[in-house]
C-alpha cells in the first residue's frame, strides 16, 4: 500500500512571505472612488482661461451665441433637487442602502467635506467670474452641491434601479448648464465642481465607520398597548436597531 501523504505542512508557506494577497492598488476602494473626480477636477483646471482643446474662453463663446443675455436663477434652487429624491423614495417604500441616522451623518460629514475644499480653493485660485462679480469663480459650489447630492442618491439606491441615479445626475447636470448659461462661471468651473461634489460624497462614505444594510428607523419601531398600574394604559414606543 502506498504510505499516506504528509499534509502537516500543507499550509506552510515556505518563502515566509504573506499569505495574504494584497489587493492591487487599481482594484482598492479608494482609487475607483477618486478616478472619475480626478478627471474631472484635472480637466476642468486643463481649460482654465484660454487652455486646453475646447478652453473655458471658447465654451463661453458658443454658449452667448446661442443663448444671448438670457439668465435666470432656477440653479438657485436646482442645486438641491437631487436630495429631494430621497424623501419621495423612501416615502414609496424603497429602501436606501443606509439606515436614516447613518444617510443623515454621511450626508453632513460630505456637506462639510464639500464646502470646506471648495472655500478653499475658490480662496486660492482667485479666478474671475464671467460676469466680473468677483473672484471666486473656480469651482463652481452650484454644481459641486447637485453632483454631491445625485452621488449619494445614485449610492444609496443603486442596487433598487440605476434610474434613480440617472435622474439625480441629469439634475446635477442642469445646474452645471445654467451656471454657464446664467454667466456666473466658466466651462472649467463646473466640470471640476463636478469632480469636487462627488469627490466630496465618495469620501464621507469611506470614511464612515458604521455598519451598513441595516433597516430603516422607521420599521424598527414599535408601539405595543401598555399597562402601567393604578388602572393606567398607555402605548409603549420601544426602538432598536435590527441586527
Amino acid at each position: 500500500n502506498p504510505a499516506p501523504l504528509d499534509t502537516t505542512h500543507k499550509y506552510q508557506n515556505p518563502t515566509g512571505t504573506s499569505s495574504r494577497v494584497k489587493k492591487s492598488f487599481f482594484k482598492s476602494k479608494g482609487f475607483r472612488a477618486s478616478i472619475i473626480p480626478a478627471v474631472l477636477i484635472g480637466y476642468g483646471v486643463s481649460t482654465i482661461n484660454g487652455n486646453g482643446f475646447y478652453s473655458s474662453y471658447d465654451a463661453k463663446n458658443d454658449i452667448r451665441h446661442m443663448f444671448g443675455n438670457y439668465t435666470n436663477h432656477i440653479d438657485d434652487f436646482l442645486q438641491w433637487a437631487p436630495y429631494l429624491e430621497i424623501p419621495v423614495v423612501l416615502l414609496t417604500g424603497v429602501e436606501s442602502r443606509s439606515d436614516r441616522v447613518n444617510l443623515g451623518l454621511v450626508i453632513v460629514k460630505s456637506e462639510l467635506i464639500m464646502l470646506s475644499s471648495v472655500y478653499v480653493v475658490k480662496t486660492l485660485t482667485h479666478i474671475e467670474r464671467p460676469d466680473g462679480s468677483n473672484n471666486l469663480s473656480f469651482p463652481s459650489g452650484h454644481t459641486a452641491q447637485a453632483f454631491l447630492a445625485a452621488s449619494i442618491v445614485h449610492t444609496e439606491f443603486r442596487d433598487k434601479s440605476q434610474w434613480y441615479g440617472i435622474g439625480a445626475y441629469t439634475l446635477a447636470t442642469s445646474v452645471a448648464a445654467f451656471r454657464m448659461i446664467n454667466n456666473k462661471h466658466w466651462e472649467s468651473d463646473v466640470v471640476a465642481g463636478a469632480g469636487f461634489g462627488i469627490l466630496s460624497a465618495h469620501l464621507a462614505y469611506l470614511t464612515h465607520r458604521n455598519r451598513w444594510g441595516r433597516k430603516s428607523i422607521g420599521r424598527d419601531v414599535g408601539m405595543v398597548p401598555a399597562y402601567f398600574g393604578n388602572g393606567a394604559t398607555g402605548i409603549s414606543i420601544s426602538w432598536r436597531p435590527k441586527k
